[in-house]
């Protein structure tokens, strides 16, 4: 059984990147994507889901979040950043993993292409579904519009259920700064929100990572967020 606080090949989950650390709109669409994933492991019919959706909108951190639910359950797992393991061979990442009981891939569209990868992947779909352990790929793309060489491959991927998760609009996105820095303990007011959003990239990864550094700087000189601040941090 993995170690869900540990992965193998150093590998391990953000302690952020949960469910409840994730902002959505009620009755959004991003939601419905949220509300499937927390009901996968309750779903018996249901064993493979495609998440797809452009950097920076949360596909990691959902399937992250779906590792932390199945440490939660004591269920065994894998969380795989395919971006990260384009140079180790297929078969001896995916050896074993139809054992587990949840494999969550990240990234498939870095391996796509790749003759030794997507024959791989198409037997760890395969002996994932004979086991009846759930599957999920995510991409930035929807499954149809990977350039996959393996004709089963691109039609397993569109089995199951497909999940596309939205990128947010700049209000949301602020909503998501302002929900993590609670998380944190730290205030964040709509101004400083706001002057966040207008002065750095759109990326929410970017957006978490330079929060992160002001709440590092808060700390340290045990000031408050405020905008001169913010511009003193960042070299505004």
């Amino acid at each position: 059984m993995a170690k869900p606080e540990q992965l193998f090949l150093g590998l391990s989950l953000s302690d952020e990147a949960t469910f409840a650390n994730f902002f959505t709109q009620p009755k959004s669409a991003n939601a419905l994507v949220v509300s499937s994933l927390l009901n996968f492991f309750s779903d018996t019919q249901e064993h493979f889901i495609y998440l797809w959706g452009v950097s920076g909108s949360g596909v990691t951190h959902l399937l992250q979040a779906v590792c932390h639910q199945a440490q939660a359950k004591n269920l065994s797992f894998q969380y795989l950043p395919l971006r990260e393991l384009v140079g180790y061979s297929p078969e001896e990442l995916c050896r074993g993993l139809d054992d587990l009981e949840l494999v969550c891939l990240d990234g498939i569209e870095a391996v796509i292409g790749r003759d030794d990868w997507e024959r791989e992947l198409f037997h760890l779909f395969n002996r994932m579904k004979s086991a009846q352990h759930k599957l999920i790929i995510a991409a930035n793309a929807p499954a149809r519009e990977l350039p996959i060489q393996l004709a089963d491959l691109s039609s397993r991927l569109q089995w199951g259920l497909t999940l596309h998760l939205q990128n947010m609009t700049d209000l949301e996105k602020q909503s998501a700064l302002q929900l993590r820095a609670k998380a944190r303990g730290l205030e964040l007011n709509n101004e400083v929100a706001q002057y966040l959003i207008q002065h750095l990239t759109r990326d929410t990864n970017e957006l978490f990572w330079q929060l992160q550094r002001l709440d590092n700087a808060s700390l340290q000189e045990q000031r408050k967020l405020t905008i001169p601040f913010v511009k003193k941090v960042l070299g505004f």
